[in-house]
């Protein structure tokens, strides 16, 4: 059973890499590497909306701060994204990413200031992996 579920990820990532080649610029190697930073972007995404959503970002500026860090970072590629330019998206995302960095470290420290909920918790351990991996896989294609 499991087999058959990473069958179809590795299927998902393979469409997802095949529909941004046709469309944009740069090696098949530079757009694999959008499409998987783009998966991990995903996880960012769903924190982003988790902290934007949350009571506590309504009373607490620096928390705000911090989901709109992350969305300014997710914006900054969208239109590379879109058009499917792998060369540009991983520009912009290198000179960013010191930025998403340091705003998930922000998070990670505001974290138990803010709330000590789990989802709270989840929503720290689930950033910080997303941005080590994004981070990663951006230094490996330098």
């Amino acid at each position: 059973m499991q087999e058959n579920h990473e069958d179809e990820l590795d299927s998902d990532q393979e469409l997802a890499s095949t529909e941004i080649s046709e469309a944009g610029a740069g090696s098949s190697a530079q757009i694999a590497m959008m499409s998987e930073i783009d998966n991990w972007i995903s996880h960012v995404w769903m924190v982003r909306t988790f902290l934007k959503h949350s009571d506590e970002a309504t009373d607490d500026e620096e928390l705000a701060e911090v989901h709109r860090g992350l969305y300014d970072f997710m914006l900054a590629l969208g239109p590379s994204l879109d058009s499917g330019d792998a060369q540009r998206y991983l520009k912009i995302a290198r000179k960013k990413i010191g930025k998403l960095r340091a705003v998930t470290a922000e998070f990670v420290e505001l974290q138990p200031e803010v709330s000590g909920h789990m989802n709270f918790k989840m929503a720290a351990k689930s950033l910080s992996l997303a941005v080590k991996q994004i981070d990663r896989l951006l230094q490996a294609s330098d």
